[in-house]
């Protein structure tokens, strides 16, 4: 059981690791997340839960293994939204969104003031890189291998 253990701790730090450093990344370092950024958010929010309901429900290993795989599945997602997103920002190929704006904090009775405001962020440009690898680019990267690394840790669970 130590491999199912070791795959719900993964399914819920790594969700909430990535979704600390995009946070990060937009109130520390002033970098707006883009329409596609917020679809690789999402699949991480639907992983926490489902790896709390996992750690809840421990005693159980098979409905904790569900719940863990559930959540893998919703890591993997935003994975492959990362990986496409990338794919995007480098140019090769279209993506289906080209823009986004987060509204500025403001009086909610100025709504043009706050729409006029609010910063126009890409999707199709990285406002950020290392070693030539984007946000994205890391997201697609450590979600998709943390997806592989929980179910390789579940099937190995159900082996043993």
């Amino acid at each position: 059981m130590k491999s199912l253990s070791l795959a719900r701790a993964l399914a819920l730090i790594v969700p909430l690791l990535l979704l600390a450093g995009a946070y990060g990344f937009q109130y520390l370092g002033g970098l707006h997340p883009c329409e596609m950024c917020w679809w690789q958010r999402y699949a991480h929010f639907a992983a926490v839960p489902l790896a709390l309901v996992a750690f809840v429900a421990r005693a159980r290993p098979c409905v904790s293994a569900l719940f863990v795989g559930l959540a893998g599945l919703a890591v993997g997602v935003s994975g492959l939204i990362g990986l496409f997103h990338a794919g995007v920002e480098y140019g090769w190929w279209e993506g289906l969104t080209t823009c986004s704006t987060t509204p500025a904090a403001g009086n909610a009775a100025d709504l043009l003031s706050q729409i006029m405001a609010s910063p126009i962020t890409r999707c199709d440009v990285a406002p950020w890189s290392l070693m030539g690898i984007s946000m994205a680019g890391y997201n697609g990267l450590l979600s998709s291998a943390a997806a592989l690394a929980i179910l390789a840790l579940l099937l190995k669970a159900r082996k043993s």
